[in-house]
């Protein structure tokens, strides 16, 4: 049996992530979880971070920010590829500082094209599987 990475797909918006996971899930070995509630996807995320590869976080969302929610990430498990996307400038001191410290490793403007995603998100699962 061929072991399968976990990869979360988090925005408020339920078409984004209903369109990313269709389009990543074409990538082999990766199984594909998508949320709409910040808490409900760290929640998921605290149970099944061993089997974790990638978490794909909008910045801003109701309730809790994608900074802080790919922080919170990090201290759960520190090996997580993190992706952060928003389709507002980030002119921020957090977000330049988790940056630096590999907290957040790699960002999305929105608009995403989809070949985008897809070839970001290989890179960052081969990252994975390079440390891990």
């Amino acid at each position: 049996m061929t072991r399968k990475w976990l990869v979360s797909i988090i925005d408020d918006e339920s078409d984004i992530v209903n369109l990313f996971r269709d389009a990543l899930s074409k990538i082999d070995g990766l199984s594909i979880f998508t949320f709409t509630d910040p808490m409900i996807a760290f929640e998921h995320f605290k149970i099944n971070k061993g089997a974790y590869v990638l978490v794909i976080s909008d910045l801003r969302m109701p309730g809790v920010s994608g900074t802080d929610l790919i922080y919170k990430i990090k201290k759960e498990n520190p090996l997580v590829r993190t992706l952060l996307m928003t389709a507002f400038e980030v002119d921020d001191k957090v977000f330049e500082e988790y940056v630096k410290n590999d907290i957040i490793d790699g960002f999305l403007q929105k608009p995403v094209k989809l070949r985008d995603l897809f070839s970001e998100v290989l890179k960052q699962v081969n990252i994975y599987k390079s440390i891990k």
